[in-house]
């Protein structure tokens, strides 16, 4: 089942697809949710490799428990649940004697589904084939070494930028351990989060980050709107754009002339974080 993965998104954490499936496991935000990623405007856990992985296991656990067919549970993480118990319950009369993974190949030849589903099955056989012995299809695989990594324990607010620095790390190589992270910032609400470092960078992360300057922990600040305020004023006032400060500020609201509403807190973003 590792090579679902690999049929679903090539192993890419940032994959999206046109029906906004996210992930190397292509989750929908509803399923996601469903076995307790956290999926919002700050956070997105279909992209940690981790998170989601351990997910989707627990994901098809389930599946294969209630279908009795690892077969079945991939048709289903494919096709959808309702879609194979209805194809099942259909077609119980001319399935009956048929079990566990052949059950799978005895309901696809009905048509109860649909032809991506029924070819989702095969391909992943094909995959798991080529993948576990790929010399005998002509293919040079380079491996690996497997993915580890050290854990620092960061505030709410927090730009990835200090955390690089604070753990002397490269930005863009945080950002590939933290693919969640959706906003250049740990989520400015809530409980300290945990950050996925290269292995070795944890040692003094925290006497560093405390050494910084409180500014340069800080990646946002607030400002309390006034009667007239609107979006394009307070972004040019602070060097972003409407759009940026849009970003940080998705509950913002307006009034019908454009303005904002007074007594908002809005929150201005350092530029570094947007970028």
């Amino acid at each position: 089942m590792i090579y679902l993965s690999l049929i679903e998104s090539w192993y890419d954490p940032n994959a999206y697809s046109r029906a906004a499936a996210v992930g190397m496991w292509q989750f929908m935000a509803g399923t996601a949710k469903g076995v307790g990623l956290r999926v919002d405007w700050w956070l997105d856990e279909r992209r940690d490799p981790v998170r989601s992985t351990d997910a989707a296991v627990a994901f098809l656990n389930e599946l294969r428990d209630g279908f009795g067919s690892m077969y079945l549970a991939a048709a289903a993480y494919n096709g959808g649940p309702g879609r194979v118990s209805r194809g099942l319950t259909a077609n119980r009369v001319s399935l009956e004697g048929t079990e566990g993974d052949d059950l799978f190949f005895a309901l696809a030849d009905t048509k109860a589904l649909r032809a991506e589903t029924r070819d989702y099955v095969p391909k992943l056989i094909a995959a798991a084939l080529v993948g576990k012995e790929p010399g005998k299809y002509g293919l040079d695989v380079r491996k690996v070494l497997p993915f580890t990594w050290d854990s620092v324990l960061v505030p709410v607010a927090t730009p990835l930028v200090a955390v690089a620095k604070a753990s002397g790390v490269r930005l863009d190589t945080l950002l590939d351990y933290n693919p969640q992270i959706l906003r250049g910032m740990t989520p400015p609400t809530g409980r300290a989060l945990y950050l996925r470092v290269p292995s070795g960078s944890a040692e003094g992360f925290g006497q560093a980050f405390a050494s910084l300057d409180a500014a340069e922990r800080a990646a946002i600040k607030t400002v309390v709107t006034k009667e007239g305020d609107f979006v394009t004023k307070i972004a040019k006032a602070n060097g972003l754009t409407a759009q940026q400060l849009n970003w940080y500020n998705p509950q913002a609201t307006r009034l019908k002339n454009g303005n904002l509403h007074a007594g908002q807190r809005i929150l201005v973003p350092r530029a570094d974080v947007v970028r």
